[in-house]
């Protein structure tokens, strides 16, 4: 969580003074408890399905942070080879096969990995992340009916910031309780404190572990708040469409600084020891940035690549 909330800062500090970064970036601030929660249960070959904000998900899942700041620079080295930006990130070696910017674009993408693990009868988990925003299509209201029809081994993660892009929940869904749409589709619906990162890996465990014996699908709904705005490193009060004292009152239940707190007070850490991970983690953003920086942007000569397949390209329009 601290990798996450600390490079995320700096990311905000560089989109703030200067100009290096050029594609649009979503920042996973406060909701760092949900992708660390759900991913501390997972093993390396499970599957996870990102979404537009996705930096979290990704390092808790276990890329590579030169890989990802490289991509956020649109630099070759990136994981996308620099064409996806920060909302296409992807780490196969880790199981995260993908990000789009699509709402609700790889709910039906995990369901599909679901599918194959089970005609494969391997004990694989997948799991998609994704916001409230997502509850209103189609593509998430026919997944979970598959998923559970087939008993499928997906775990469905609705982040509820809140905020589907720059509307209050409650003017998007006649009944804004997520998790209960579960029960229409025969599977438990759970929401949890999103800010409390345990609470998120006892429900993420219980799900997981339902998913590998066979049981099906879960819906968690997890209640959480994202800081900045919904692009960009401001904090989206100056357009009218949230209050300070709302923001201030989830700081104040900042899921970094509370597990933080509970680690210490049950002698789970020390603060010598919580210091020493912060100078690791920030040389860790330092060499980073060092590497993305250095990277060459993607040659114009290899635009066409990895965007048609060679026959497609010799097809010939129909007369």
């Amino acid at each position: 969580m601290r990798r996450i909330r600390r490079l995320e800062e700096k990311i905000a500090d560089i989109l703030t003074v200067s100009k290096e970064i050029k594609c649009p970036v979503q920042l996973y601030i406060g909701q760092e408890a949900v992708a660390a929660g759900v991913c501390a249960v997972l093993k390396k070959d499970d599957y996870v399905f990102s979404n537009h904000r996705s930096h979290g998900h990704y390092l808790a899942k276990g890329g590579d942070m030169k890989e990802l700041v490289a991509e956020v620079f649109t630099r070759a080295t990136g994981c996308s080879g620099g064409r996806g930006g920060s909302m296409h990130l992807i780490s196969p070696e880790n199981g995260l096969l993908g990000s789009p910017a699509i709402v609700a674009g790889t709910i039906p993408l995990a369901v599909g990995t679901a599918l194959a693990s089970a005609l494969r009868k391997e004990p694989k988990v997948s799991v998609v992340f994704f916001g409230d925003g997502a509850v209103d299509e189609g593509a998430f209201h026919e997944s979970l009916n598959f998923a559970s029809l087939r008993k499928l081994p997906v775990i469905f993660v609705c982040e509820n910031n809140l905020y589907s892009t720059h509307m209050p929940i409650a003017s998007c869904l006649a009944d804004p309780e997520i998790y209960k749409k579960a029960k229409a589709y025969g599977m438990p619906g759970v929401r949890v404190d999103g800010n409390d990162c345990t609470a998120v890996l006892r429900a993420a465990k219980k799900a997981a572990s339902r998913a590998r014996g066979g049981k099906g699908p879960t819906l968690l709904e997890c209640m959480t708040y994202r800081w900045r705005g919904h692009v960009g490193p401001n904090d989206d009060i100056d357009k009218g469409l949230r209050s300070r004292a709302e923001l201030d009152a989830w700081i104040k239940r900042d899921p970094v600084k509370a597990l933080g707190d509970y680690l210490l007070k049950n002698n789970l850490t020390t603060a010598k020891e919580k210091s020493r991970l912060d100078a690791d983690i920030d040389q860790e953003i330092d060499d980073a940035l060092a590497f993305a920086r250095q990277s060459p942007s993607p040659d114009p000569s290899t635009l066409l690549e990895n965007v048609f397949s060679r026959s497609s390209l010799r097809m010939k329009p129909d007369k």
